[in-house]
């Protein structure tokens, strides 16, 4: 094991990407980068350290690390579950010419009839709402401070966002920051028992509609 002295500060080649220059704070490699000017060759004999990804700069104390826009990344997939009580689905069954066997009249029924329409047209607005609310989110963490925040596009996979925001905030306000993501938890727990009640209740009343419609006799 050798004791190779460290490199003075300054700009060196970049171990992670070719033909770029990365600032070396005597230290560590920091996220500073610059293009390597034309014909930048490295010092003599320079072996570059091991690449490793700068840490973020913790946040102040006072720093708050809550904004309005998490708590509404958090909330709205509630929402998009309780618009399935928007819809009224009235399977209709009725038996054919014969009067042997049970047939469905209007696939449209089980789905709610239009409001059907409706209630996926405000869902994808919502969807389109979160990922405007986690954009904002991640503007806001950046203007206080917050190296790196977790990235807004992962609000596409909806939990994701409010998961890694926190694990990054957390790491950088000594522990603070965590409430989004047991929010964001129990909101989708919520969900789905919900989602499960109401899945429920169709099956119970398509199939008490189709048992109104039974041929006497069979």
């Amino acid at each position: 094991m050798t004791n190779a002295p460290s490199p003075a500060p300054g700009w060196y080649p970049d171990p992670q990407r070719p033909g770029a220059l990365r600032w070396w704070d005597g230290v560590r490699w920091t996220e500073h980068v610059s293009a390597a000017p034309s014909g930048y060759a490295a010092p003599s004999g320079y072996a570059p350290p091991p690449y490793a990804p700068a840490r973020r700069r913790p946040l102040p104390a006072e720093t708050p690390v809550y904004t309005v826009w998490i708590w509404l990344v958090a909330v709205l997939p509630l929402v998009n579950t309780l618009l399935l009580f928007l819809l009224r689905p009235q399977p209709a069954f009725r038996l054919d010419e014969t009067g042997s066997r049970i047939q469905l009249s209007d696939p449209m029924a089980l789905l709610g009839g239009p409001m059907y329409f409706v209630v996926v047209g405000i869902g994808w607005l919502v969807t389109a709402a979160t990922i405007v609310f986690a954009w904002l989110d991640y503007r806001e963490l950046v203007g206080r401070g917050v190296e790196r925040p977790f990235h807004w596009a992962w609000s596409f996979l909806g939990i994701v966002y409010p998961i890694g925001r926190s694990v990054i905030v957390r790491g950088v306000a000594g522990g603070r920051g965590m409430a989004p993501l047991w929010v964001s938890i129990a909101v989708y727990v919520v969900s789905f028992a919900v989602a499960l009640i109401w899945s429920v209740l169709l099956f119970a009343q398509i199939l008490g509609t189709a048992a109104n419609n039974v041929p006497l006799g069979t």
